[in-house]
């Protein structure tokens, strides 16, 4: 009875030991499957893109996946999705891949999907990626630097203002499908209010190949600058939410209320401190 016993205890052992090492390799099939699917969608979102910025008068020059130095990025290094050089305008362009409804605004520090996934306002991200590109593009050409955000149509805008959608702004929130004639539009404005070009084409020619001088293309530097943004996500994420003014720790559910509502401005707070803002 002892053997037996034992014996059965031994296969019941290894039972439990293959479903553990199912489990797992489930799990890790699963999060692949999702990185994968996620790296798919985004390029097919660059490649929609592509076709929009390939499609502008010939005169006009476009730059994608650029990395450049930037002294004040926490990695040191600022990656640009695209960048489209034109008479009327330098448009730097911010590419989102998410799914969902996008809370924001042009004065809030923090935006988020669904009120759930928090991100930094992409604009600010903008922002340090044009002040990288003025470090060793001529000044005179600094005014005609034009900021856009583009998201995927599978987002809807909730923002606090509407001045981001506006054409009049150098700063313009986009759905990707709208990005060509946002661009078009933003042209025929300047090209209307000023008589002559702000950059020629030979300017055009000589900006695009001051940028594709200074674009860093060495792949261990950007797998670098790549990895320690995922390493600084991965430590925001398990660091969990904290009330701005007492820097207590608050639950999801009102990680989610703060970040949906506009009155916080993209900030969390415990319930205590939300009745004072």
């Amino acid at each position: 009875m002892g053997f037996l016993s034992k014996l059965f205890s031994n296969k019941k052992d290894e039972t439990q030991k293959r479903s553990t090492l199912t489990k797992k390799k489930t799990t890790s099939h699963k999060k692949k499957d999702s990185e994968n699917v996620a790296k798919r969608k985004g390029e097919i979102g660059e490649y929609k893109i592509n076709i929009q910025l390939d499609q502008l008068p010939k005169e006009y020059m476009h730059l994608e996946d650029v990395m450049v130095k930037n002294t004040k990025g926490k990695t040191g290094y600022s990656q640009i999705d695209h960048i489209l050089i034109s008479p009327y305008g330098i448009f730097v362009i911010e590419t989102k891949n998410y799914q969902g409804t996008i809370y924001g605004g042009k004065d809030r520090k923090v935006w988020s999907v669904n009120g759930k996934f928090k991100m930094m306002n992409p604009f600010k991200q903008n922002y340090g990626h044009i002040q990288a590109l003025k470090a060793f593009i001529d000044e005179k050409y600094h005014p005609f630097f034009i900021s856009m955000v583009s998201f995927t149509k599978r987002c809807t805008f909730k923002l606090n203002d509407t001045e981001l959608r506006k054409i009049a702004s150098n700063e313009l929130l986009v759905y990707d499908v709208e990005l060509s004639d946002y661009i078009a539009r933003k042209i025929a404005v300047n090209k209307h209010q000023y008589k002559d070009p702000f950059i020629t084409d030979s300017e055009i020619q000589k900006i695009y190949a001051q940028v594709e001088k200074s674009n860093i293309t060495d792949q261990s530097i950007r797998k670098q600058h790549v990895d320690s943004l995922k390493k600084e996500n991965k430590e925001s994420k398990e660091e969990g939410a904290k009330c701005k003014i007492c820097h207590k720790p608050v639950s999801a559910k009102v990680k989610a209320y703060c970040l949906s509502n506009r009155t916080f401005k993209g900030e969390i707070y415990c319930y205590d401190h939300q009745k004072n803002i």
